[in-house]
């Protein structure tokens, strides 16, 4: 079996060593234009400027009827106005004539406001009349006018490139007639998960099997980092069939279809049937360790196929190890490459309940619960990376530093929230 390439200094890489590496791996994604129903959670690629002016037109605030504010100076409860009704403006009319002196218009909200009205008396204030209408309020010019451009003017930018659209954005940009918009391609992520002892869900399990989850579990995280996932079937320990795996699935697929990452799962470490690293020596993928717990054995780089290339990070296949090295590695890289503002989770200082220890030269990050009433965050479960019940109650890491070993009550500590 021939050995594979290490990191090239001659001790573990650190944590930021290994993030840099990985994101080095994935470069700005291009960029593509979708429809306004498929923009949620995509990154804005360039700056949006309005089409049109907000409001478009000058129009009406309030159901009621448009006026001349001189001619109802006076206009009270005690000693209303009443005027004749010339026109019905309801919204959505695209021709209005000018209001002659000495009239009102009937005007519904949105209706566009006619020549020579510059205020709206609410209905409310009158006794609602389509012939003659009474009016009991005297209002200032401008009252319940919605004046042209005086949300935006045309020509305005509205929206920065690296904006994440929300339904907010996305109906700003409908409001100024964009049908689509230029966005960052998601990336694509291959997931396979490997090992001979792996058997489907639902499927029934002889003695040494346990069920597939990673696959299932980094396909979900890599989804809600905003990238597309693509899972394949898991693979058993057969280098050979992990490798007939991925040249059908890439070298056989149009390039246009072929994934920007590879992740996988297992099969990294330094045993007998390590089916990944076995297969990607000597093709452009190193291993070694990070100085981190859980989740030291790690490997990264492009994969040669021969025809072609792709990028692949291999993480480790006890659960925990998994899903918090997507977390410290993957998910931030794929962020930057579809340009997201904010690439890393959210970190919050809070003070420890209870203590902890920690090895010596390992950042750790240990799974925590939160409590905001009282700005403290406790362990949850303990150390062991196959604990995947207490990862699924977590909503935080704890980061601990790689050169501190002890962790008192009350102490500062950085948490990092891995809620969705």
């Amino acid at each position: 079996m021939t050995t594979a390439p290490t990191w090239s200094n001659s001790g573990p890489r650190s944590v930021a060593e290994h993030a840099a590496a990985i994101a080095a791996l994935l470069p700005p994604t291009g960029v593509e234009r979708v429809p306004l129903a498929e923009a949620s959670g995509r990154v804005l690629a360039e700056d949006m400027t309005a089409g049109v002016a907000l409001p478009p037109f000058d129009n009406s605030a309030m159901d009621g009827y448009a006026v001349r504010a001189a001619e109802l100076t006076g206009a009270s409860d005690d000693t209303p106005v009443t005027l004749p009704v010339a026109e019905d403006i309801p919204a959505g009319r695209t021709s209005v004539p000018p209001l002659a002196p000495g009239t009102v218009a009937r005007i519904m909200t949105g209706a566009p406001l006619p020549g020579g009205a510059d205020a709206i008396v609410p209905v409310e204030r009158t006794d609602g009349g389509t012939e003659r209408v009474r009016i009991s309020a005297a209002p200032d010019s401008g009252a319940y006018v919605r004046r042209e451009g005086e949300d935006t003017t045309a020509g305005a930018v509205l929206l920065r490139a690296g904006t994440v659209l929300a339904a907010p954005q996305i109906g700003l940009a409908a409001a100024v007639g964009r049908p689509d918009l230029a966005v960052h391609r998601r990336p694509h992520v291959l997931v396979l998960s490997t090992g001979s002892e792996l058997v489907a869900p639902g499927e029934p399990l002889a003695p040494g099997q346990i069920y597939e989850s990673n696959g299932t579990m980094l396909a979900v995280a890599v989804r809600e980092a905003g990238a597309t996932a693509e899972l394949l079937s898991f693979v058993p320990d057969d280098v050979d069939r992990f490798r007939a795996v991925l040249a059908e699935r890439i070298i056989a697929s149009p390039a246009a279809t072929r994934p920007d990452l590879v992740l996988t799962s297992g099969g990294v470490s330094a045993g007998a049937y390590e089916v990944v690293k076995d297969a990607m020596t000597g093709h452009g993928v190193r291993f070694g360790k990070v100085a981190m717990q859980p989740g030291g054995p790690q490997g990264c780089g492009r994969l040669d196929l021969g025809e072609v290339s792709v990028a692949v990070a291999t993480l480790p296949g006890n659960p925990v190890s998994s899903l918090v090295s997507f977390e410290a590695f993957v998910r931030p890289a794929l962020r930057a490459a579809m340009g997201h503002p904010a690439p890393h989770r959210p970190v919050v200082t809070v003070r420890l309940s209870g203590e902890l220890s920690s090895p010596a030269d390992k950042r750790q990050f240990r799974r925590g619960v939160l409590d905001a009433t009282t700005g403290t965050v406790a362990e949850i479960g303990s150390t062991g990376s196959h604990l995947i019940a207490a990862l699924a109650r977590a909503d935080c890491l704890i980061d601990v530093p790689a050169d501190v070993t002890t962790v008192a009550d009350g102490s500062p500590v950085a948490a990092w929230l891995i809620e969705p």
